[in-house]
């Protein structure tokens, strides 16, 4: 029998599992800055930056291209059936 994998939990939200599919969330209100993510952008999730607590490392799912130093609680894992 398989163990049901346990996702660890980011303040409000579940931390991605590693290498999983993810979106970015759009920030509404506070401090705007300049964000590289399209609302339909999948992306994958590669974890958690050691020596950057609260940061993490994604890659565009098309084109490749890394994006590191965003905020981990910005990703939400994309469901099986929706990808």
């Amino acid at each position: 029998m398989k163990k049901a994998r346990r996702q660890v939990t980011s303040g409000r939200r579940r931390l991605p599992r590693e290498y999983s599919l993810v979106r970015h969330v759009p920030t509404y209100g506070g401090k705007s800055g300049i964000n590289p993510f399209s609302r339909r952008q999948v992306l994958i999730f590669f974890g958690k930056i050691p020596n950057m607590p609260g940061h993490c490392i994604v890659a565009d799912r098309k084109t490749g291209k890394l994006y590191s130093g965003y905020h981990t609680e910005r990703f939400v894992e994309i469901p099986a059936d929706e990808d």
